[in-house]
């Protein structure tokens, strides 16, 4: 069993160590290869502009790590062609699908370039140019592959015409026209030849060998070897693959309806999961994850340990259907707790709406162990990730809980992330996330970011003004857009884009987005505007930072469009991401909600 994953730089463990394991197949199977080429892999994926390629690795690989097999395509935009450098399979391991898979991938890719084609070069398979019959019969085989995607060696050319003569077995260059039948032109071929041979082979071409290889193509369009080895079809179609950096990992919390008030007008309700979930049935983006359990010492990280230990306490103590709610705040003296477990509630919370009961503390556990699991499916090699859970989070304090929220579930994800980088957090619910606020306040290599209702009207009331800063080393990295009570659209949209220009700036590694749905126009809990389409090209906008994203639902409570508005948001995001439109889904969002 495997997945193909693309492999954007080496500063993840994971990555690092895959990196590795392609260098190893290198070494292996092309004796040839200078250790130097083989040891620049790296920076060619971390700085392109230094080698005139844009690298992209693919692996595929099981689920501990062990690689498979591996594709590394070049991207000339300048030029205008994409180039395989090289696919191959680890030699000790049966194949089963590995190498189509990955050149399944590459040709999707390539596709999305919107160039001409896929070129590459491969032995060849005539005996008169190379007189090894095992090279010959491992280039009759593979060229045999490739016909079946309609890629033909290029013909008429000079091509073959070895560095030095004598010398063995020059390739063919190969072209997929990738389903496509638009005509190659004889001179677009001579300036990809004139790159390829350039920038892959540079000082070891012959003074005048690329000159002469480039000008023997005369044949105006290029004309392509008939097929040898297959029957004659038209160019195979490229076929959508389930690369993981292209699926979102869904993460559900399972346990979310243990934690259901029953009291009117309780609006944080199991309802709202159910919603979402029917929201986005119909998106084919999603790759469903269940959720792991992680340690406590996750959540004591960023939260009080007194606090956490009496919030777990406290609700094995309840029976069940029994809420308690706070209603004494010993503001006065809080350095000594009331001895009673009911009253000291309020040492620890910041209303008098949100309760404890038996089950508040598993459900938001289990929205902290779904948290990290799309956390490390971050680190795994997805891009995109999205913590579907209730309770929210984003209102829980290091030793305080509120708002609904029992744990921070961002603030967990994102200093368990920390560890590999730094981030950036940019809450969009329409309540201020003075939880997050507070436990990063301090800290320079966590940026956090809202946009929010002014608290001069909107819950908590008394954080998320603009003159929040951060402090000490964490001075400038908190930033808090404080919106009027009527926002639309046009100008939530404007704020976001200065938010996403400051994330841009800090240069984060990870980017996680507290979701609140509740910015909805008719939100029971606020006073905005937006509509699905609003929640789409936030979406986008988002997306199209392309870092790696965690999504972590917070609020959103006008549960009629709560299913369209997460539909819109996520689609949007993919996009931004990804740059294109999915092959099945809507793309155009709604209208209204």
């Amino acid at each position: 069993m495997f997945r193909i994953r693309r492999i954007y730089d080496d500063t993840l463990p994971r990555d690092h160590g895959a990196i590795a394991q392609v260098q190893a197949i290198l070494r292996s199977q092309f004796a040839g290869l200078d250790e130097q080429d083989i040891a620049k892999l790296p920076l060619q994926l971390a700085n392109p502009m230094k080698y005139r390629f844009k690298s992209i690795l693919f692996v595929a690989d099981g689920l501990r790590g062990d690689v498979k097999g591996f594709a590394l395509l070049q991207h000339a935009p300048d030029v205008g062609y994409c180039y395989l450098d090289y696919i191959s399979i680890e030699a000790t391991r049966p194949g089963r699908g590995v190498g189509g898979a990955l050149y399944d991938r590459v040709r999707e890719e390539a596709a999305a370039l919107s160039e001409i084609g896929l070129f590459f070069e491969c032995l060849p398979d005539d005996p008169s140019l190379c007189k090894s019959e095992t090279e010959l019969a491992q280039s009759r085989k593979r060229l045999r592959f490739y016909e079946q995607y309609g890629a033909y060696p290029i013909i008429n050319t000079a091509y073959e015409t070895p560095f030095r003569p004598g010398d063995d077995c020059p390739p063919y260059l190969v072209f997929d026209p990738l389903g496509r039948d638009t005509p190659l032109s004889a001179a677009l071929l001579q300036r990809i030849i004139r790159a390829i041979l350039t920038r892959k082979y540079g000082a070891s071409c012959p003074p005048g060998y690329i000159d002469m290889v480039a000008s023997s193509v005369t044949d105006d369009p290029v004309r392509l070897r008939p097929p040898k080895y297959t029957r004659t079809h038209p160019a195979a179609p490229v076929h959508t693959t389930r690369s993981i950096e292209r699926r979102i990992a869904l993460v559900v919390n399972d346990k979310h309806d243990i934690h259901h008030i029953h009291e009117r007008g309780y609006v944080e309700a199991p309802v709202r999961i159910e919603r979402i979930l029917e929201g986005i049935r119909n998106l084919d983006l999603f790759e469903r994850m269940k959720p792991r359990h992680f340690p406590e010492k996750h959540i004591k990280a960023v939260h009080d340990i007194h606090y956490v230990e009496y919030f777990k306490r406290m609700c094995s103590l309840l029976k069940p259907g029994k809420s308690v709610y706070p209603y004494v705040f010993p503001i006065r003296n809080n350095a000594r707790p009331p001895k009673e477990m009911p009253v000291r509630a309020g040492y620890y919370c910041i209303d008098t709406f949100t309760p404890l009961n038996k089950n508040a503390y598993l459900a938001a556990k289990r929205a902290v162990d779904c948290t990290l699991t799309a956390a490390e499916a971050i680190l795994e090699g997805y891009r995109l990730a999205y913590a579907l859970v209730r309770p929210p989070g984003h209102h829980a304090e290091r030793g305080a809980f509120g708002g609904f929220c029992y744990f921070n579930s961002t603030a967990v994800a994102a200093h368990f992330l920390s560890t590999y980088g730094r981030l950036a957090i940019l809450d969009i619910d329409y309540h201020h996330g003075n939880g997050t606020q507070e436990i990063f306040y301090e800290r320079p290599d966590v940026l956090t970011i809202s946009i929010h209702g002014h608290p001069h009207f909107a819950y908590p009331y008394f954080s998320g003004f603009l003159d929040e800063r951060g402090e000490g080393s964490g001075k400038g990295y908190n930033i808090n857009y404080a919106l009027p009570e009527k926002v639309n659209g046009a100008i939530y949209e404007k704020t976001l884009d200065k938010a996403l220009k400051r994330i841009t700036r800090f240069r984060p590694r990870f980017l996680i987005v507290a979701f609140g749905l509740d910015t909805a126009r008719g939100d029971p809990t606020g006073s905005w505007d937006l509509l699905a389409k609003d929640f789409y090209a936030n979406g986008r906008g988002i997306g199209s930072l392309r870092l790696p994203t965690i999504i972590v639902q917070e609020g959103g409570y006008r549960t009629r469009s709560l299913g369209a508005n997460a539909a819109q948001f996520l689609l949007g995001l993919w996009e931004g991401y990804n740059g294109m439109p999915p092959q099945t889904g809507k793309r155009t969002p709604r209208k209204g909600a």
